[in-house]
């Protein structure tokens, strides 16, 4: 249908703990640019537009993300823009590019090199900036807090966190022998600290059948925000992930990629957006697998478009944070036709 918006392309670097690269990102995103367009068939002259994600605190240099634009080269000329987010935002910004008939493609990217500096240190400077950042909390340690919430208020266990950790691949009960890292978490709890990144090509519904024989189309995409005061909202649940899902329309859905860096949150959202135990839940391994820093988010969309790729699912949601303990969060819902 005319208007609509398609995943027809995803290729991620390796999730690394540790690369040798510059903090642009430029050395993870040549390879993956270059897979990404000759998967699709297109050439850099055939992007309409180019959108990307990082931080120039995560980089440690401002303006980060023009360095990062040396991947694509200086000829020819291009449309770029860029958010200081997770690139799942930046998809959602190319998305509305494309709709609004500026451009019939869009390749969205985001990069991360989370090995540089102390991560847990840097992620501090996204709380309060007056009342709660000048003490740099450790940012595990809030997330257990979180955790300790649920646990006290019935919402979940420590036996049903370490089985989102394991995955039924290992087992449960050694995963609860281990010791903690920050009470109640212990270290499959938490997110590895991974260098990475995820791009992922969007195309108009007048170019997608050319580029991917089973686009995944986005039916709904919404995003909403809560107050970063951590002392003022119920850390237990996410009324902002609730209102995007009914924003985008998150019903029938056969598999979700849900953006959880810690195990508690991953059940967390999984109450929040209702689903059930037909629906597959992060067959990629989700964000405790690895999670890039500004890519991770984009990565579970491209995840969840590339079941439908495969064929493996009709109706999928893929959902993305950004900011302290769910603050922002995101959610795209795509089917394949």
């Amino acid at each position: 249908m005319a208007g609509e918006v398609a995943v027809v392309g995803f290729a991620q670097a390796p999730n690394v703990r540790r690369t040798h690269g510059t903090t642009n990102g430029v050395e993870m995103l040549v390879p993956v640019f270059a897979e990404l367009l000759a998967a699709t068939g297109l050439s850099k002259r055939d992007i309409g537009f180019w959108c990307s994600g990082s931080s120039d605190y995560l980089a440690g240099r401002a303006f980060s993300f023009i360095a990062a634009v040396d991947a694509i080269g200086a000829w020819p000329p291009i449309a770029e823009s860029h958010v200081e987010m997770d690139a799942a935002w930046a998809l959602y910004e190319a998305w509305v590019k494309i709709r609004t008939g500026e451009v019939d493609t869009a390749l969205v990217y985001g990069f991360g090199k989370s090995s540089a500096g102390d991560l847990r240190r840097v992620l501090a400077l996204q709380l309060d900036p007056y009342l709660v950042a000048p003490l740099w909390p450790d940012s595990v340690g809030v997330a257990g807090l979180q955790a300790r919430l649920g646990l006290a208020a019935g919402l979940w266990t420590q036996r049903q966190m370490a089985e989102v950790a394991a995955r039924g691949q290992r087992d449960v009960d050694e995963l609860l022998a281990r010791p903690y890292v920050a009470d109640p978490l212990r270290a499959h709890d938490c997110a590895p600290i991974t260098d990475g990144a995820a791009a992922v090509v969007l195309a108009s519904a007048e170019r997608a059948g050319e580029l991917c024989a089973r686009p995944a189309w986005i039916t709904g995409i919404e995003h909403r925000v809560e107050t970063p005061n951590l002392g003022a909202r119920d850390l237990t649940t996410s009324p902002s992930t609730v209102a995007a899902a009914e924003a985008a329309g998150a019903e029938g859905i056969e598999l979700a990629e849900l953006h959880a860096p810690f195990s508690h949150q991953e059940i967390l959202l999984r109450q929040a957006l209702g689903l059930g135990e037909r629906v597959r839940v992060n067959p990629s391994g989700g964000a405790l697998a690895g999670n890039p820093m500004f890519a991770a988010g984009l990565a579970r969309i491209g995840e969840a478009a590339s079941r439908i790729h495969s064929g493996a699912a009709g109706r999928v949601l893929a959902h993305a944070t950004s900011g302290p303990l769910l603050q922002q969060n995101l959610v795209c819902v795509m089917e394949g036709r």
